[in-house]
C-alpha cells in the first residue's frame, strides 16, 4: 500500500502541471496514468504537431512542451506508476481515499486530483476472437524494446503516423523480417517519413502488404488477410505490434458517484473541486460554465486545485499566494 499527500490520475499536460503546482505547497504526488509513457494526448496523438496557443511559447511541439513539463516538474520528482489504470475507488472511514489500479498497486490518498484528459487512453484492439490470450507475448500495442526484434519477423498492423514511425525505427534493429500492414497501401504521415518508408521499401528492408486481419493460426504464428478480391492469405510472423490509434473512454471513474455533466465531471470554478470531498479534476475533464478545452486553461485549473487542496491538506502554514521570483521558500522548494 502505497500512502501518498495527493494521487494524479493522467501524466499528460494538466496532470503534469498539477503535480507541479502541489510540489509549489510541498504537497507530494503520485501520477498514473494507463499509458507506458507520460504526455497523454500531446506524447499519443501531437507529438510532432505543433502548438501555437501555449503563452510566451510562439510554437511547439506536442514533445517538445511535454520535455519541459517534466523538466519543470523535476525539482518535486512525483514517482509515475504507467501503463495501468485506476479500476477501484472508495472513501475511508477517516476521509483518506483507496485506489486500486489494473496492475494491482493500491493507494491511500488525502487528496486526488482526475486529469484523464477526454478519457483514458486505449488502443484499438485487433477484433480476432482468441487473439487476447497473445498480449503481451507474441502481440503488442505498444512499441517493444528494439533488442526484443532484433533477428525476428516482425509485422507493424496500422496505417497512420504511429505505425509509420514505428516500422521506420525497428528497421534500424536488424529483425529477420519488418512488414508493415495496413487495409490499403496509403499512409497517413509526415512527407520526410513518407520518403524514407518509400526509400526503405524500395532496397527491400520494408515489405508493406494490404489486407484485413480476420483470423490468426495456432501459436500466432501467421496473420489470415482477407482482401477486397481474391483468396485470404496467410502472413507469417513471430512478433506482431498493432498500432490503429487510441481512443479515449471514461472507465471505472463514471462509477464512481462524481457529479457528471455533458459527460465531464462537474466542478466549483472557484476550486475544481467535485462532489466528492477531496476529489478535484482539472483539464479536459471536467466541466463547468464557460468552460474552454484549451491546454492553458488546464494549467490554470490545477493552480485553483493545488491552492484549494492546500488550505484542506497542509498544516502549520498559511497558504497564501507567493511568486517564484521572490519567495524563498519557493527558491528553496525549485532548488534555485
Amino acid at each position: 500500500m502505497i500512502d501518498t499527500d495527493a494521487l494524479i490520475l493522467g501524466a499528460g499536460p494538466a496532470g503534469l502541471f498539477q503535480a507541479f503546482q502541489l510540489g509549489l505547497q510541498e504537497i507530494r504526488a503520485h501520477i498514473v496514468d494507463v499509458l507506458p509513457y507520460v504526455g497523454g494526448q500531446c506524447a499519443a496523438l501531437y507529438a510532432d504537431k505543433p502548438i501555437y496557443d501555449i503563452p510566451g511559447v510562439p510554437v511547439c511541439k506536442g514533445r517538445e512542451l511535454v520535455a519541459s513539463l517534466q523538466q519543470q516538474v523535476a525539482p518535486f520528482a512525483p514517482q509515475l506508476h504507467l501503463g495501468q489504470e485506476v479500476t477501484a475507488f472508495s472513501t475511508l472511514p477517516d476521509g483518506r481515499l483507496q485506489l486500486r489500479t489494473s496492475a494491482g498497486t493500491q493507494f491511500t490518498a488525502r487528496a486526488l486530483f482526475i486529469a484523464a484528459g477526454i478519457g483514458a487512453f486505449q488502443p484499438r484492439r485487433l477484433r480476432i476472437e482468441g487473439i487476447e490470450a497473445f498480449e503481451g507475448g507474441a502481440l503488442h500495442y505498444h512499441a517493444p524494446d528494439a533488442a526484443a526484434v532484433a533477428g525476428r519477423h516482425l509485422v507493424v498492423a496500422g496505417g497512420g503516423e504511429e505505425a509509420v514511425a514505428s516500422a521506420l525505427a525497428f528497421a534500424q534493429a536488424a529483425p529477420a523480417s519488418l512488414t508493415l500492414l495496413h487495409r490499403r497501401d496509403v499512409f497517413e504521415a509526415e512527407p520526410a517519413q513518407l520518403a524514407e518508408l518509400q526509400r526503405l521499401r524500395a532496397s527491400g528492408r520494408i515489405q508493406v502488404v494490404t489486407g484485413q486481419p480476420t483470423a490468426f493460426t495456432a501459436g500466432l504464428a501467421a496473420l489470415v488477410l482477407s482482401h477486397a478480391e481474391g483468396a485470404d492469405t496467410h502472413l507469417p510472423l513471430e512478433l506482431l505490434l498493432v498500432q490503429q490509434g487510441l481512443s479515449p473512454r471514461l472507465g471505472a471513474i463514471a462509477d464512481w458517484g462524481l457529479a457528471m455533466e455533458r459527460k465531464q465531471l462537474a466542478v466549483d470554478p472557484a476550486s475544481c473541486a467535485t462532489s466528492l470531498p477531496g476529489v478535484y479534476a482539472v483539464g479536459d475533464i471536467n466541466h463547468y460554465p464557460g468552460k474552454k478545452k484549451l491546454i492553458l486553461c488546464g494549467f490554470h485549473e490545477a493552480t485553483l486545485a493545488a491552492y484549494h487542496a492546500a488550505e484542506r491538506l497542509v498544516s502549520g502554514r498559511k497558504v497564501v499566494v507567493e511568486y517564484t521570483t521572490t519567495s524563498t521558500r519557493l527558491h528553496g522548494l525549485l532548488g534555485t
